[in-house]
């Protein structure tokens, strides 16, 4: 059965940084592009940044709310994905997920073709 958890969200104070990690049971997740996604109440999905299937030659994704502030990376063992979180803002709140697909597909600047994820992490900016 596969499964994906995320894990390491918390309230930080604007500005400051988290490190978000999204592990796997059932399934490799180097054999996968993996996606994060958040949703704010109230808000749809948003998919905010995306890892490619090493050396597939495919490209990732960040979406222009996180650029230059968050980034997407395999850890060392082969069922951990981070998100790394810089420069947080109070629209950052959400509740962020992981979920793959076969690649960091994008059309219209939204990420499409991923399975379900988990029960997501949370993650709260606000002073």
């Amino acid at each position: 059965q596969v499964q994906l958890v995320e894990s390491g969200g918390g309230l930080v104070q604007p500005g400051g940084s988290l490190r978000l990690s999204c592990t796997a049971s059932g399934i490799t997740l180097d054999g996968w592009a993996i996606g994060w996604f958040r949703q704010a109440p109230g808000k749809e999905r948003e998919g905010i940044s995306c890892i490619p299937i090493p050396n597939s030659g495919t490209k990732p994704f960040t979406a222009d709310s996180v650029k230059g502030r968050f980034s997407i990376s395999r850890g060392n063992s082969s069922n951990t994905v981070y998100l790394q979180m810089n420069s947080l803002k109070p629209e950052d709140t959400a509740i962020y997920y992981c979920a793959t697909s076969v690649a960091c597909a994008v059309i219209g600047g939204n990420l499409i073709g991923f399975r379900s994820s988990g029960q997501g992490t949370p993650v709260t900016v606000s002073s």
